[in-house]
């Protein structure tokens, strides 16, 4: 008996790119992110056909994926923009940090949730999904300055959730988190050397080897991150930070040709993550008492945090509110940090299946608002936009360029 064409994985594999690639493409006309589509087939390829549940290749390039879209948020880092709105983003911070502390208490109240799976959930419902939001900024229809500021706070709040994730995870002893901070702050000093040996012992006789480099080095670290219990995001950022930090001193770190294959890579992989995501969904993820959970989370939530910064941007920077209103919407999605903090909370802490349904729920709806109250169609998530100018020293982009004053909402 011949062997049929499923029995083949190559051909099961190939089927499965070929849906990965080309599905979220065809269901762009209906304002649907290509990453919530690719949840979506995940989600249809686990409860409907009982597929992929424990496939080793598709765990491993979600991994990848993973790693990739947080070494170019890091990448994305530009030490200079953050500094010529430093103020406005440090009263920023200070008002998420408020949100945190609000949301982490009513969580525990609310839900009964102990006090660090509390502020864990709040995180989840709060922290806007920089890599998304990045990749999706051309398609929001906002001017240079509200690109600019809305670039600029996803990056702040993320770096600051980032360490509070460490904190909160790695704090169940002193001990833990002792040795956490030191590992990470090890990590931190120690990459600028490795990158300056690279530089000095191996690129100039193994040219064109920056991209593995860079990968490779992402990959330890995302990999030394995850065994100390804080998952790979944190080490593949922070290779990306140390990068941008690099690229004067080393100019192969930011060339075209590099992020041209960086941004490759992380256009095949990212798509496995969603996907493997959806698969790690169930029929009782999406219950009557999960799904409405999850609608009156977006109900609350995202005209709350809009008109938070829409508030704070008319105190700060004298804005209209429509403007505050937009760059407010910009900051909405949630969708990465919701999906990884919901995982870390049903594999560490055993949350209730409903809340965690729940989160699902307000992170696929709160995707997909800005492309559909914005009026734009969303971009593809599968490829990620590669930074821009702030790497090339011989000039600027206007991307990246600060508001200069009287540009900025000030009403000056």
């Amino acid at each position: 008996m011949r062997p049929s064409f499923l029995d083949s994985p190559e051909a099961v594999y190939g089927l499965l790119v070929l849906g990965l690639f080309i599905v979220p493409r065809i269901l762009q006309r209906f304002r649907l992110p290509a990453a919530i589509v690719t949840l979506g087939l995940g989600a249809g390829a686990g409860m409907g056909f009982g597929l992929f549940g424990h496939d080793t290749t598709i765990q491993l390039f979600s991994t990848l994926g993973i790693v990739a879209l947080f070494l170019f948020a890091g990448l994305e880092v530009d030490f200079h923009e953050l500094r010529d709105g430093v103020w406005v983003l440090a009263q920023h911070v200070v008002i998420q940090l408020v949100l945190l502390g609000v949301g982490s208490f009513a969580c525990a109240t609310v839900f009964g949730l102990p006090t660090r799976p509390a502020m864990l959930y709040a995180l989840a419902l709060l922290t806007p999904s920089t890599g998304f939001i990045l990749d999706s900024l051309p398609s929001f229809g906002l001017d240079k300055s509200g690109e600019f500021w809305v670039k600029s706070k996803a990056i702040a709040t993320e770096v600051v959730a980032l360490v509070i994730l460490l904190i909160v995870v790695q704090s169940s002893s002193v001990r833990t988190l002792g040795v956490s901070v030191a590992a990470l702050f090890a990590m931190v000093m120690v990459l600028p050397v490795v990158f300056r040996v690279f530089a000095t012992a191996i690129a100039p006789y193994a040219p064109g080897t920056e991209f593995t480099f860079l990968i490779l080095v992402a990959l330890l670290c995302a990999y030394i991150t995850r065994t100390l219990g804080v998952y790979y995001l944190v080490g593949a950022f922070v290779v990306g930070l140390s990068a941008v930090r690099m690229r004067r001193e080393i100019p192969a770190l930011s060339s075209e040709k590099l992020l041209g294959g960086v941004q490759l890579f992380a256009s095949f992989f990212i798509p496995f993550y969603f996907f493997k995501a959806g698969l790690g969904l169930t029929r009782d993820t999406f219950t009557v008492h999960s799904v409405s959970l999850g609608v009156g989370l977006v109900l609350l939530l995202v005209p709350l945090k809009t008109f938070v910064v829409a508030a704070h941007r008319r105190a700060s920077l004298d804005e209209p509110w429509p403007r505050g209103g937009r760059v407010g919407l910009a900051l909405v999605p949630t969708l990465v940090f919701t999906l990884v903090i919901g995982g870390i909370l049903q594999e560490r802490y055993a949350l209730p299946v409903a809340l965690y349904g729940a989160l699902v729920v307000f992170t696929i709806i709160n995707t997909m608002i800005p492309g559909v109250l914005l009026h734009t169609p969303p971009l593809a998530f599968e490829a990620p936009t590669m930074p821009t100018a702030p790497h090339l020293p011989a000039f600027q982009s206007e991307r990246s360029s600060p508001p200069r004053a009287g540009h900025d909402g000030r009403g000056t």
